[in-house]
């Protein structure tokens, strides 16, 4: 199975500590018969909103690799016990056979090395959409005659990619209902589940639309 984990370190972290968390993540994943397949250092952000200790950045570090669910529970164990981090996420991304496209499709745009978003208009030669738009200025014809903005353009929303999802949160976090946007029953619950997975790693705020930097 493929996974991606994003962990939130203290933003005074150290280049060796990263290198630490790096050959710990590999180490583990090599017992468990896998491979590292994406190592990204998305560098020091400014939270989209301060954590209840008044924290307000934070070191990014994002991977790919492949590996059981055993490999998880040890990764999480040892992230767990670090004083340096503040929050890890793991996400399941499919299945081994499809190890290749997901690794290609991998591109964020807090990343140097695979900066990019899929709702940008250089997406649209992927994606075969000629007339692509920026969502904020797309969304409201696909509301008004209720066609899912995601199917049209063929897009999946992602956390790490706000530019999928930022322009359905209201200025004071409320995430739009389909009925208003016009999105799908199905892109709606995956709109969801990635704004409250970006808000557990404070790249989105709960409290407005504000967006990490």
């Amino acid at each position: 199975m493929i996974y991606e984990l994003a962990i939130l370190a203290h933003a005074d972290v150290i280049d060796d500590k990263i290198a630490s968390f790096t050959k710990m993540i590999s180490d583990v994943v090599k017992e468990n018969n896998g491979d590292v397949l994406i190592q990204d250092d998305w560098g020091v952000r400014t939270f989209a909103q301060a954590t209840k200790h008044g924290v307000t950045k934070g070191r990014y570090l994002y991977y790919i690799y492949n590996a059981d669910t055993t490999c998880n529970v040890e990764i999480n164990r040892r992230l767990g016990i670090d004083e340096k981090v503040i929050r890890s996420l793991f996400v399941k991304l499919g299945e081994d056979a499809k190890r290749e496209s997901i690794v290609k499709a991998y591109k964020t745009p807090f990343s140097k090395k695979y900066h990019g978003s899929a709702a940008a208009p250089e997406a649209a030669a992927t994606t075969g959409e000629e007339d692509f738009e920026d969502p904020e200025a797309d969304k409201r014809k696909f509301s008004k005659r209720r066609s899912c903005w995601f199917t049209a353009k063929k897009i999946t929303p992602s956390w790490k990619d706000p530019a999928t999802y930022s322009w359905l949160i209201s200025e004071f976090g409320k995430i739009s209902p389909a009925r208003v946007s016009g999105i799908s029953r199905k892109y709606q619950r995956r709109i969801t589940s990635e704004i409250k997975m970006a808000r557990q790693l404070g790249i989105a705020s709960y409290l407005s639309n504000r967006i990490a930097e």
